[in-house]
C-alpha cells in the first residue's frame, strides 16, 4: 500500500486498510522479526538471553510493560526502540490531536467531521516516530498534564455540559492514542495521580474532576521504575502494579567483555582522539572492573547501584586526561596511562551515592579505595598473586617471586616520580631506571604486550605492587611517587599507611 497516493477515507477503505490496535500491530511486527531472525533491539547488550526474550513474550502477550532495575541498566532505551515494531504508517483523520483512526473514530471531532463529509473526509498519515510519548514522573506532575482538565471558557461560550469531551483539554496521554507511552521512574509519581492511570488501563475510560467520559484510548504503555526500596519519594501503588500485566527486571552487565562492548559504543570518543591517543586493553579493562568493584564495595548504597554511565563518562575523562597531557607537552601521539586515572575521579564519585561510612570517609578517598581494588582484582590476572610472595602458607611449596628485583631496587633507596603531565619521554625515563620491571614485564608477558603497551604494564606493576604492600604508593598533587614500604612507614607516618600495610607490620 502507498500511502502517499490515499488521501481520502474512500480511497483508504478501496486499499483495504485493516483497523489493527498497538498492542496487535506489535505483536505482528513482532512475530515477523522473529521468523525472519531479525534483532528486535539494536544496540543492547548484555540482554540477548535474559531481559529481551522477556520483554519479546510480554509483547507477544501484548501486555503492559513495568521494567524494573537500577539505574542505567538500558530501561528507557528498551522503551523507546519498541517504537521500531510499529507500523511505518497509518492513517488517521486529518487534523485529529488524537490520532484518530479513520475506520474506528474516536473523538468528537473525527466523528463529526465524517457524518458531514463521509468518504470524502480528508487522511493525513502518521510516521512510527512520530507515535511515541515520554514523561519524566516528579512530585509536581499533575492529572492534567497527563489526562487533561475541564476549560471552562469552552463550557461556557459553546454551553456545553462539564462531561462533554468538546470541553476537555487533552493531557499528554490522550494525545498519544494509538502510541507507545512511557512513563519514566512510575514511583516518583503521587499517589493519587497514579489512582488516576487506573481507569485509563483497565477499563478505558476517563475521571476528569468527577465527571466520566467513556473514552478507550488505544495505548502500549511502558513504565520503568527503580526498585521501591531505592526512592525515599514513594513506590508504586499496589492496584496499579497489579494492572501492569508484565514486569520485568533488568540487570546490569554480568561480563567484563559485555561491560566493555557497552562503554565503547557509548562512550563520546572523537575520530581526531581515537587516532593520537592509543587506549590499551589493560586500561578498557581496568575501567570496567572499577564499576564491578563500586559495585561490591561497602562504601557505596547497592540499592542506588552503580551505573553504566560511570564507565562510559570515565572512558571520556580518561581520553581527555591523556589528551591534555599530550597538549601541554606539545606531543603528536600519547598512550593513556594509570596516572591518567586521577582525571576519572570526577566520574567516579558523581555517580555512585555511598552509605554514611562512605561519607565519613569521603567521596575521593572512597573514589581511590575503589580504584586500588579494581587494581587488584586485574593484577592477578597477569600475575602471580602477591600475596603469596609476601607471606607463602605452610606446606605449599614456595612459588618464585617476581616482585624480588624490583622490591631492592626501591629498598636501596630509590623513589619513581610518575607525575601526571610528564613527558612521553621522561615518563618512560622514570619507569626504565626501575632496575629488573622492563625484564620482569618482558619475560613474564612475552608476546602479549605490544611496543607500545610495554610501559603500561610497567606503570601497572608497580600500581599493583603498591595496592598489595609490596611497596608504598604516596599520593602527591602532581601523581604518584613510588618508594620502599619500610621507608614510607617512617616517613609518613601510620595515619598514611593502608590497612594492608598495617597488618603486614604488626
Amino acid at each position: 500500500m502507498i500511502h502517499e497516493n490515499i488521501t481520502t477515507l474512500a480511497q483508504l477503505k478501496k486499499s483495504g486498510y485493516q483497523t489493527k490496535s498497538i498492542k496487535q500491530e506489535l505483536r505482528d511486527n513482532l512475530i515477523n522479526s522473529l521468523k525472519k531472525k531479525k534483532p528486535t533491539f539494536q544496540g543492547i547488550i548484555g540482554y540477548d538471553t535474559t531481559v529481551i526474550p522477556d520483554v519479546e513474550r510480554a509483547i507477544l502477550s501484548k501486555h503492559n510493560i513495568l521494567l524494573l532495575g537500577l539505574r542505567g541498566q538500558a530501561k528507557t532505551r528498551i522503551a523507546r526502540q519498541m517504537v521500531n515494531l510499529l507500523d511505518e504508517y497509518i492513517p488517521i483523520v486529518k487534523g485529529s490531536e488524537i490520532l484518530d483512526d479513520p475506520l474506528q473514530p474516536l473523538s468528537v471531532f473525527a466523528k463529526n467531521l465524517i457524518a458531514e463529509l463521509g468518504d470524502e473526509t480528508p487522511i493525513s498519515w502518521v510516521h512510527r516516530s512520530e507515535r511515541f510519548g515520554e514523561k519524566l514522573a516528579t512530585p509536581d506532575v499533575t492529572v492534567a498534564d497527563l489526562i487533561g482538565d475541564v476549560d471552562p471558557i469552552k463550557a461556557a461560550t459553546q454551553k456545553l455540559h462539564y462531561a462533554d469531551e468538546r470541553v476537555l483539554h487533552f493531557g499528554i496521554i490522550p494525545r498519544c492514542n494509538r502510541s507507545i507511552f512511557v512513563i519514566n521512574e512510575l514511583p516518583d509519581l503521587q499517589a493519587r495521580i497514579q489512582v488516576a492511570l487506573f481507569n485509563l488501563l483497565e477499563e478505558g475510560d476517563l475521571q476528569i474532576r468527577g465527571f466520566k467520559l467513556r473514552f478507550p484510548l488505544d495505548i502500549q504503555f511502558v513504565f520503568t521504575a527503580n526498585p521501591e526500596d531505592y526512592t525515599n519519594r514513594g513506590s508504586i501503588v499496589t492496584p496499579l502494579k497489579d494492572r501492569i500485566e508484565s514486569q520485568i527486571l533488568t540487570h546490569y552487565p554480568k561480563t567484563i567483555e559485555d561491560s566493555k562492548l557497552i562503554t565503547t559504543q557509548e562512550a563520546d570518543i572523537s575520530d581526531e582522539q581515537k587516532q593520537k591517543i592509543i587506549v590499551p586493553e589493560l586500561i578498557k579493562d581496568l575501567i570496567e572492573h572499577i564499576a564491578f568493584a563500586a559495585r561490591d564495595s561497602e562504601f557505596v548504597d547497592e540499592k542506588s547501584g552503580v551505573s553504566a554511565r560511570l564507565t562510559i563518562a570515565a572512558m571520556e575523562n580518561l581520553i581527555s586526561t591523556a589528551e591534555r597531557r599530550m597538549l601541554i607537552n606539545n606531543e603528536k601521539q600519547t598512550v593513556v596511562r594509570l596516572s591518567d586515572f586521577a582525571g576519572v575521579f570526577p566520574a567516579i564519585t558523581g555517580k555512585i551515592e555511598m552509605v554514611y561510612e562512605g561519607e565519613q570517609e569521603g567521596s575521593i578517598r572512597v573514589a581511590q579505595n575503589i580504584l586500588d581494588k579494581a587494581i587488584r582484582n586485574l593484577f592477578v590476572q597477569y600475575f602471580p598473586n602477591p600475596t603469596k610472595a609476601k607471606k607463602p602458607r605452610k606446606n605449599q611449596p614456595e612459588e618464585k617471586n617476581i616482585y624480588k628485583a624490583i622490591q631492592q631496587y626501591f629498598e636501596n633507596g630509590n623513589v619513581v616520580d610518575l607525575l601526571t603531565d610528564t613527558s612521553n619521554e621522561v615518563y618512560k625515563n622514570e619507569l626504565d631506571k626501575v632496575l629488573g620491571l622492563k625484564e620482569t614485564i618482558e619475560h613474564h608477558l612475552k608476546e602479549n604486550v605490544a611496543n607500545s603497551e610495554l610501559h603500561t604494564f610497567m606503570e601497572f606493576m608497580l600500581h599493583g605492587m603498591a595496592c598489595y604492600s609490596l611497596l608504598s604508593k604516596f599520593q602527591l598533587e602532581e601523581g604518584n611517587q613510588f618508594s620502599d614500604i619500610t621507608s614510607a612507614m617512617f616517613n609518613y607516618g601510620n595515619d598514611d599507611v593502608d590497612d594492608d600495610l598495617k597488618e603486614l607490620f604488626k
